[in-house]
């Protein structure tokens, strides 16, 4: 499948470390979304996440860069999905884009009891 666009954000002051840059945890929150969104094209169940695998940062991400998140299915099991994320920031003062970090989340799709149940055949 070919990746598309999940979400777009805004970095505001409040994502900060005290460097001025963009906190991980904050990318690591939307990666965590835009896998949830991919999910969400195959079957709307309820989706945990139950792994995400290394994340390399390539490049930070400043106050006022829109960061792009783009979802593409690498593989649909019968209760889960592997969703690899890439994340891109447009450069606030110039438009530039530059490649921040890309990761592979793995979510289940969960009953109301909290065990997987299957979404697909």
């Amino acid at each position: 499948m070919e990746r598309a666009l999940a979400l777009r954000v805004v970095m505001m002051p409040r994502d900060t470390n005290p460097y001025g840059t963009i906190f991980g945890g904050v990318i690591l929150s939307y990666i965590d979304q835009a896998g949830l969104i991919e999910a969400r094209r195959h079957a709307h169940h309820s989706w945990v996440t139950v792994a995400l695998d290394r994340v390399e940062f390539k490049q930070p991400v400043f106050v006022g860069d829109v960061v792009n998140f783009y979802g593409r299915t690498a593989r649909l099991g019968k209760t889960s999905v592997t969703v690899e994320v890439e994340v891109e920031a447009e450069r606030g003062r110039t438009g530039e884009v530059v490649p921040v970090t890309q990761a592979s989340v793995t979510l289940v799709s969960v009953g109301a009891d909290g065990k997987p149940v299957p979404f697909r055949e």
